[in-house]
């Protein structure tokens, strides 16, 4: 055909181009991100990112059962929590008794109903003791330019880790009692070396940026410092840190009150009823299948949580995935 010809296809019209790869300059801006969109999603990159995601919400699902049970239990709960019901001892699972009873009568549901409350609060008060103390131990020893200093804050935490979560317990135990308290501070204090080591971590990746000579430069303080640029910067490795904290002092409460350094009677302990229920596997394995489920399911979703959580708010993981 005549390229002069009057009558034939214009230069820009589809006509003209009756293929137009993908890719090419002639493709248009919004055709081009669907296709590049559409060849993200089988790659190990699109991958990464649905995997990301979907532990992001399961981890967001499982906390928030916890979550639910403890604060419906402030309103309602299926049966009264301390009145005994010796007709009702070691009933299965019914319609009045979901769950089943334990061995004074008292119904199961309800007692996991309000074990999640000091699951939860034993979880809080630990993470915020370790929190409120690591964090500014980790920014201190990340920013100061003493390194006796630095290197006397690590060798601490060094030497607080040689404390387990349980060696702390039973000595906490020994002096104050057993019960809720000592156990929250116990698990805190045991938890403080790991967020000093994520604190300082972060702050040392933090003060070498510029902004930071640029408020150095402007006489700013280094506790302005510290509060402006440095806490906000690494709240992200905080917040995940928690997350993991939180689940490792679910998992330490139940522990401690399955071996009656914990929660004591009558407050309801997840870790206690595993304990109460060890006489009752064979007949009535179901005790035990309860408050071992709840507290599985709580360290699984506050670990799948902060899985998610780092890979949302760390920027070099996510810009990786």
């Amino acid at each position: 055909m005549n390229p002069l010809d009057p009558h034939g296809p214009a230069t820009g019209s589809p006509a003209a181009h009756p293929s137009v790869p993908p890719g090419s300059a002639a493709q248009t801006p919004a055709a081009d991100a669907a296709t590049r969109s559409a060849a993200t999603a089988d790659t190990p990159v699109g991958r990464s990112r649905r995997t990301a995601e979907l532990t992001f919400v399961v981890g967001l699902v499982l906390v928030g059962i916890v979550v639910v049970l403890a604060l419906v239990s402030f309103v309602w709960t299926p049966h009264p929590p301390t009145r005994p019901d010796a007709a009702a001892r070691l009933e299965g699972m019914s319609v009045t008794h979901l769950f089943g009873t334990d061995r004074f009568g008292r119904d199961t549901l309800t007692w996991i109903m309000l074990g999640a409350r000091v699951t939860l609060l034993v979880g809080v008060v630990a993470v915020g003791i370790a929190m409120l103390i690591g964090v500014p131990l980790g920014v201190l020893a990340g920013m100061t330019r003493a390194r006796w200093l630095s290197g006397l804050i690590m060798r601490g935490n060094d030497l607080l880790l040689a404390f387990p979560a349980l060696l702390l317990a039973i000595v906490f135990s020994a002096v104050f009692g057993p019960g809720t308290g000592p156990a929250m501070v116990a698990i805190g204090i045991a938890a403080i070396p790991a967020f000093a080591r994520v604190a300082r971590s972060g702050t040392l990746q933090i003060m070498g940026r510029e902004y930071i000579a640029a408020a150095r430069t402007a006489n700013r303080t280094p506790l302005q410092i510290a509060i402006q640029h440095v806490v906000p910067n690494i709240a992200g490795l905080v917040i995940v840190q928690a997350s993991v904290t939180f689940a490792l002092s679910v998992l330490a409460e139940a522990g401690l009150s399955f071996l009656g350094l914990g929660t004591q009677p009558p407050t309801p302990s997840w870790g206690r009823m595993l304990q109460e229920s060890q006489q009752f596997l064979g007949s009535r394995p179901e005790l035990a299948l309860w408050p071992g489920l709840f507290i599985a399911i709580a360290v699984l979703g506050f670990n799948l949580l902060g899985d998610g959580l780092r890979d949302r708010l760390d920027p070099t993981l996510r810009g990786r995935s």
